[in-house]
């Protein structure tokens, strides 16, 4: 029998006292909103670049099933990813407003999609409510120095304020319009 400690290492933290001050904000003002803004740039066939204030641009594309290239993800791997990655910022805030370290986090995501209607381009007649995501599963792996029924707690709170969860939930007032 061994005398020596377990080591554990941890996630990278963010700024705790950052994160209260921005809750703070959110406080003084419930009813405040930021804006998201992305240009998409189609590059031929179905693949597209969406670019995003000064990053790499975020490539999408269909696979070859779908007339696409297979070069990217597809659109709606994009939304799932986009779950996976709100849902992670959400229990890191979690976890570093309860005090708790996270020696790993890890989402796996899964959404079954149909598109009978392709794309409004001759297929099967679809309503809007027929078509989207008919059902995303998301299941999290996450490490701590915290009880299991802790970190379950994180992650249940994580999912209900989640800006992209509820977008997903929730109806959202959608406008597509031609540009002037």
């Amino acid at each position: 029998m061994s005398d020596a400690a377990t080591v554990t290492t941890y996630l990278r933290p963010i700024d705790r006292d950052g994160l209260l001050k921005f809750a703070e904000k959110g406080k003084a003002n419930p009813h405040g909103h930021g804006t998201n803004k992305v240009h998409t740039i189609t590059d031929g066939q179905y693949r597209t670049l969406s670019y995003v204030e000064g990053h790499e641009p975020v490539v999408v594309d269909e696979p070859l099933h779908l007339f696409g290239q297979n070069t990217a993800p597809a659109p709606g791997e994009i939304v799932l990813s986009a779950l996976g990655g709100c849902l992670a910022v959400g229990i890191t805030a979690v976890a570093t407003y309860r005090q708790v370290r996270l020696s790993k986090l890890e989402l796996w995501l899964e959404g079954d999609i149909g598109n009978t209607a392709a794309w409004g381009a001759g297929g099967a007649e679809r309503r809007p409510e027929e078509m989207g995501f008919r059902q995303v599963r998301v299941r999290v792996n996450v490490e701590g120095d915290a009880p299991r029924e802790v970190l379950n707690q994180i992650v249940e709170h994580a999912n209900y304020f989640s800006p992209v969860a509820n977008t997903l939930r929730n109806p959202v007032p959608l406008t597509v319009t031609l540009a002037d």
